[in-house]
């Protein structure tokens, strides 16, 4: 009997990880605290829990995961809002269906020590970006706050050494700067920074960084479990920052063991979703009409068409 109670305990084990669905999740860069949910998640068993089997990818070019989930070849893509109302644009069928971090990270960065103390006073200086086009249109509408254009400065594309060209001179301010870790990194190196944040000056709020899927498998069944999952994982975070930095770090301590990730995992922690399913409706019509305005994109698509809120 009791052989018998063991051979079909096995065999229920045995079809329970079977029947794991499997969900691959490419992820925007290299795996940091930005990721901090999908970490904790998969680190404490909430998915599998949930009967998901998640695969975390790094990606070897970060524009590829949006690309890779619009041809079905992925399920999921960690990508940013402003991409998104790009690559709708383009054609591509991909909706937004969950927020990690809603928040901007996206800032103007100057050392603390160097001469810029305003953005007037950014007329006649170099300023580094790494991606045209987003970085740019953040910059403009920040410059128009006090009455200066992109003729008043000199862009240097710096490609992704932002904190290295602002050390080193190259650059008196730099786009694109992520709040949680280019000030980190400054600091680290003993150039404190000094940041301007787009919101604060002329550029609507919006979701750093979210999840996509294919518009044709929004109505998958791994998607509200793996939402779930999420949720769990980020108020586990919330309520525990400290235990929850170390199963994110011990996930790969060779990478993730440093200082950089400390201070960013305390600077990045403030700004998860806490809802991550919850869909900001206005903040989407917002961005997306500044986004036109801006020439970026040449109308602005009815927005459940490039959206989803599971559940509702």
């Amino acid at each position: 009997m009791q052989r018998l109670r063991l051979l079909v305990a096995s065999l229920l084990f045995s079809g329970s990880a079977l029947a794991a669905e499997p969900v691959t999740v490419l992820l925007d860069w290299f795996t940091n605290p930005d990721h901090a949910a999908l970490v904790v998640a998969r680190e404490k068993g909430y998915f599998a829990e949930e009967g998901l089997e998640v695969e975390l990818i790094e990606p070897a070019d970060p524009s590829l995961p949006p690309k890779m989930v619009a041809a079905g070849k992925a399920d999921i893509a960690i990508s940013y809002q402003p991409q998104l109302h790009v690559q709708v644009a383009e054609g591509l069928p991909l909706s937004r269906f969950g927020t990690l971090v809603s928040t901007p990270l996206n800032s103007l960065v100057v050392l603390a020590d160097g001469p810029i103390d305003s953005l007037q006073s950014l007329k006649g200086r170099k300023v580094g970006f790494s991606v045209g086009g987003f970085e740019d249109a953040l910059l403009k509408a920040m410059l128009e706050t006090v009455s200066l254009t992109l003729d008043d400065i000199e862009l240097v594309n710096v490609n992704f050494s932002l904190s290295p060209a602002l050390i080193t001179g190259q650059v008196d301010a730099v786009i694109g700067a992520y709040r949680n870790f280019e000030l980190n990194q400054l600091d680290i190196e003993d150039h404190p920074g000094r940041a301007f944040y787009p919101e604060e000056h002329g550029v609507p709020a919006f979701d750093e960084l979210i999840l996509i899927a294919n518009t044709e498998s929004l109505d998958s069944p791994w998607m509200q479990p793996f939402l779930k999952a999420i949720e769990r994982s980020t108020i586990f975070i919330i309520n525990h920052p400290d235990e929850a930095w170390e199963i994110f770090r011990d996930s790969n301590p060779d990478v993730l063991d440093n200082e950089l990730n400390r201070r960013a995992w305390r600077d990045t922690l403030p700004r998860l979703a806490l809802r991550p399913a919850a869909l900001d409706r206005q903040r989407y019509i917002d961005f997306a009409a500044f986004m036109q305005s801006q020439g970026l994109i040449d109308s602005t698509p009815e927005l459940n068409s490039y959206t989803y809120e599971a559940g509702r």
